[in-house]
């Protein structure tokens, strides 16, 4: 189960093409603005530095050769997807303001010259440029990443374990006694770690309570089947027929929020699961059941099937469950913290008073994934280090410090949100009565993507069965026997599951 995927396979060769085009004379530059120019190997395997930095061995890969010399100068770069007054602000604002001078006080108070500086991203693929960056030794020291992209970015060799780029005191943090297994999970492959995490977070029903109240629908709404959230939206449809009932994401367009936010916690309300008892799981009676549910809310118009085919449609949910034009909305916790809190793309002034959230239950009481009567999926963010990096104990430091309860608690200050620390959230969310709810009800039913490099594939095939589905081009039979055939060719019929 370990091959290179398509996807990985055709991002190196992109990759070699531009490494090509860059050496031919022609006067390319493969340094990425901004970044640590002074960072790493290249693709050609040419030698760095052997003064605290990286040398090439001699598959082509890096191994680190000590910590920087005494009183030399070590200068860090942390890269995200964040720019002050744009994409991630906050973010961005948090490491310009805080991590950066109070890091670097530290260090000075050690006697030690440590200055950090922030690469703004803001680009629209980030994942590709980041990619690009590692392949060819280059980018940021540190990275904000996603953690489903762990096990790609491992199988193509653009990350190292972290005990084998910075050494044996990576597990002797104390911030993994702090970090649930499976939260810690998340940037694993093979129970070897490649990241830390930074936040969590869990997927509910959230409603409009207003909307509820209009429709004679109680405003502490818990269902407890499917059936039952049917019947919430059939009473919306009926008594307020200018309402869109619910939102289930269904479209190829909302790429893996088809996947994460509609199609998971379905499944896992079936009794079924994404991967299982070491097979991938095609199809089943599980994911015919799940195709059932998105057929029945579609085909009764009570969720909007346009809104699925377009390119805005998550948008176009968020912005009608804002203002109060559509009824029940699956979502992480995102859309409270993200979207519609009072600085966020779609504010709701009031959303403490007309927005309520409840458990996804299971298709019936007993029926979800472990026979649990609710279920939730999450997902998850984390830093990694650059294994071009010239300094990777002290970019360790640095990860060190800001995955801190000190740090973190910072955070949450100006961005309330979960955080990968059971610590953090017992103090730092105490007053959010949402993020608490994900943290001590959601958290402990959830599940976490497999961690293998196939997901993403697998992912975009789930998203093309669902939409079929949903735009009525395929029955849920032909829907389902299609996913099956395209599982088996992405990770072949021997590891894919049905029945």
């Amino acid at each position: 189960m370990k091959r290179v995927t398509w996807r990985a396979t055709a991002l190196l060769t992109v990759l070699m093409m531009v490494m090509t085009a860059c050496g031919d004379g022609g006067g390319g530059d493969t340094t990425t603005s901004g970044a640590d120019d002074a960072a790493g190997t290249t693709a050609a395997g040419t030698e760095t530095s052997a003064e605290g930095g990286t040398e090439t061995t001699a598959a082509g890969g890096t191994e680190t050769t000590g910590a920087a010399a005494e009183g030399e100068e070590v200068h860090l770069t942390i890269g995200a997807n964040a720019v002050v007054g744009g994409t991630n602000t906050i973010e961005a604002e948090w490491y310009i303001n805080y991590v950066i001078p109070t890091f670097e006080e530290m260090m000075a108070e050690e006697g030690r010259n440590v200055t950090v500086e922030h690469i703004e991203g803001g680009v629209d693929d980030y994942k590709t440029q980041l990619a690009l960056d590692l392949s060819v030794g280059e980018g940021p020291d540190i990275s904000s990443f996603d953690q489903f992209w762990t096990a790609e970015f491992a199988a193509a060799g653009l990350l190292q374990p972290l005990n084998e780029l910075v050494g044996p005191q990576v597990e002797e943090w104390e911030g993994w006694e702090q970090i649930p297994d499976a939260v810690a999970g998340s940037l694993e492959v093979d129970d070897v770690r490649y990241g830390v995490p930074v936040g969590t977070d869990g997927r509910v029903i959230f409603f409009r309570k207003d909307l509820f109240e209009q429709a004679g629908l109680p405003t502490d709404w818990q269902p407890t089947s499917w059936e039952e959230i049917l019947e919430a939206a059939r009473t919306i449809q009926t008594e307020l027929p200018d309402v869109v009932p619910m939102q289930l994401n269904a479209g190829v367009n909302m790429e893996e929020a088809t996947t994460l936010q509609g199609f998971v916690p379905i499944l896992l309300g079936a009794g079924g699961d994404i991967y299982a008892d070491g097979a991938w799981q095609g199809d089943t009676p599980q994911l015919r059941e799940t195709l059932e549910f998105y057929s029945t809310v579609y085909s009764e118009d009570l969720g909007d099937t346009d809104m699925q085919l377009l390119t805005d449609g998550r948008d176009q949910s968020f912005q009608m469950f804002a203002e109060g034009e559509l009824a029940i909305l699956l979502e992480s916790d995102y859309l409270w913290r993200g979207v519609i809190s009072p600085d966020a793309n779609f504010p709701v002034e009031n959303r403490e008073e007309v927005v309520g959230w409840a458990l996804i239950p299971a298709r019936e009481p007993g029926a979800g994934i472990r026979g649990q009567d609710f279920v939730s999926a999450s997902g998850g963010t984390g830093r990694v280090i650059n294994p071009a990096t010239e300094h990777p104990e002290v970019a360790w430091e640095l990860m060190e410090f800001m995955g801190s309860e000190e740090a973190q608690l910072n955070f949450v200050e100006v961005e309330p949100r979960i955080t990968a620390r059971t610590d953090v959230n017992e103090t730092g969310i105490a007053d959010d009565p949402m993020l608490t709810f994900v943290a001590e009800e959601v958290l402990p039913i959830t599940w976490y993507r497999p961690g293998f490099e196939e997901y993403p594939q697998v992912s975009e095939a789930i998203t093309f069965m669902v939409e079929n589905v949903v735009a009525e081009r395929s029955s849920v039979e032909e829907a389902a026997q299609e996913f099956q055939s395209t599982l088996e060719g992405i990770v072949g019929a021997e590891n894919v599951a049905s029945g």
